[in-house]
């Protein structure tokens, strides 16, 4: 690679290809990019949309968003920019692929999924607009496949491409026999978190039902913050006959805490009567079944300083049982056997630990409330935040302990989704047509952000991803069984279908 070399201010070397806007570079080497691109200009926009094979369709980067600046994996082998020490660390261009465009799209592609290195595309960085087409042969998509994912996903793209296609079967044995995948990758490291600057204000929502005890430790830990928040707003739906409204005393803290009783239904209805309240800089989502160390707004804060980013989503830790305590998220911690210490854009969000600045909240309004009653809010939220501009990172410093008590809680309202017949609670989401006997699955609110989010030929995939799963993953003596089953299952699908579609026609709505 015939790299030219830019230092920046603080000494760091940038490595690029072409010519790109210098000035314009050096802005961005401060940010939380580590690659930068313009390929959509260059025809790179959506390619190799076969990665959908894969995905699931849950990923949230399978599209490029129409943005000035957003997060895109589909590098121009021939006009881009990176730190060196990213390059160097993550080794560059795998040399085992003979097409440099499939190369290229490999490095983007892992850079942003395993190894915590940030691609962007940014407008105007390079002027090139000649377009050039990016062909993927059937035996580099094998390829591909066969170094990145597990041999399934090959079968499952062997059986969507053309099962009966002598060329997709060369091409399958021929990387199959000649490749094998990838297991482990270099990380990039994250940066030395700077001291927080200034004095930004912090707000916390909590939102809550049936879990007043839950809340209460919450609001200690809360007190036990190295750097405080101001204002703590919690909504509690506890019915009336439910509550002890004693044990809420805002006197005992030594920072700003509202209480409000919810009188509508749903945790997204919740934040959003939280987030009209909210009057900080930041705003940090928490459920009320949480423990936090000391450290937790802290840490959250001087991440988003230091890699100058929007939102973050912090570690998320799953306790054994509801009476464990922060001495045991140490344990588990210290014992974690994940890859914890990345920093990279997340391809998650949870209302349970993110941060996020409050300008950007304002800008979506809040939660979509066509999730109320169903699930897929946290994530439908943070690829709302990706599409506007404003990259979720991961922040491993942030960790909670979630205690997931088997009572209480918003999802006392969403069981009432597995009941049929008379005895049935109606959800949000079923509008004017209730469920009577034929119960829809998948949630329709998980297929409600597939609608939302994704293309059209992404749900066909889903769909048959879903169906494939469900008669081939297991005890493979249980197939007969799942087939009789299956024209129901069909039913089920196509009744989820149905909602989703409803409240599409409803479009997002905060209230």
């Amino acid at each position: 690679m015939n790299f030219k070399e830019h230092i920046n201010q603080k000494g760091e070397v940038i490595l690029y290809l072409g010519t790109p806007n210098l000035e314009q570079l050096e802005a961005l080497s401060h940010g939380y990019g580590d690659i930068w691109h313009s390929s959509f200009e260059q025809g790179y926009k959506n390619a190799f949309q076969d990665i959908v094979y894969q995905t699931f369709v849950f990923f949230w980067y399978i599209n490029d968003f129409d943005l000035d600046q957003g997060v895109s994996w589909r590098i121009n082998p021939n006009l881009f920019a990176v730190r060196k020490s990213v390059w160097e660390l993550l080794a560059g261009f795998d040399k085992e692929y003979k097409n440099p465009q499939l190369a290229a799209l490999d490095f983007g592609f892992n850079a942003l999924r395993n190894q915590g290195a940030i691609p962007l595309y940014v407008k105007g960085l390079y002027t090139d607009t000649v377009k050039v087409p990016v062909v993927i042969s059937t035996k580099d998509r094998y390829v591909f496949y066969r170094k990145n994912f597990k041999i399934d996903h090959s079968i499952f793209m062997l059986y969507r491409k053309g099962f009966w296609n002598l060329n997709e079967w060369n091409s399958f044995f021929y990387a199959k026999n000649n490749f094998k995948q990838k297991k482990k990758f270099p990380i990039v490291p994250p940066r030395v978190l700077n001291a927080i600057e200034g004095k930004p204000t912090v707000s916390y929502i909590i939102p809550t039902m049936l879990r007043q005890d839950f809340t209460l430790n919450l609001l200690e830990d809360l007190t036990n913050q190295t750097y405080q928040p101001t204002q703590v707003i919690v909504v509690d739906a506890t019915p009336e006959d439910k509550r002890e409204e004693h044990l809420y005393d805002s006197s005992r803290y030594p920072f700003e805490v509202q209480f409000h009783w919810q009188t509508s239904k749903g945790s997204c209805r919740a934040r959003n009567e939280a987030i009209e309240r909210c009057t900080g800089d930041y705003i940090v989502f928490g459920d009320d079944d949480v423990r936090i160390p000391p450290d937790f707004i802290e840490n959250h804060i001087r991440l988003l300083q230091t890699y100058n980013a929007g939102a973050c989503n912090g570690l998320d830790i799953r306790a054994d049982h509801q009476q464990q305590t922060l001495h045991d998220l140490k344990y588990k911690l210290d014992h974690y056997t994940g890859e914890r210490w990345i920093v990279g854009a997340s391809g998650n969000y949870s209302n349970a630990n993110s941060c996020v600045k409050s300008e950007y909240v304002r800008q979506l309004v809040g939660n979509d409330i066509n999730y109320d009653g169903g699930y897929g809010e946290d994530s439908d939220f943070g690829i709302s935040l990706t599409k506007i501009g404003v990259t979720v990172l991961f922040n491993p410093f942030s960790t909670n302990l979630h205690l997931k008590p088997p009572v209480g809680g918003y999802r006392f309202w969403g069981t009432q989704a597995k009941i049929l017949g008379k005895k049935r609670k109606q959800q949000p989401w079923e509008l004017d047509h209730p469920v009577k006997w034929i119960r829809p699955v998948p949630s329709p609110t998980i297929m409600y952000q597939i609608h939302k989010q994704f293309t059209p030929q992404q749900y066909i995939e889903y769909k048959h991803k879903y169906f494939s799963m469900y008669l081939f993953k297991g005890n493979k003596w249980e197939l007969p069984l799942k087939l009789i089953k299956l024209p129901f299952r069909l039913l089920q699908f196509n009744k989820s279908v149905f909602y989703a579609k409803n409240l599409i026609k409803l479009g997002k709505r905060t209230k």
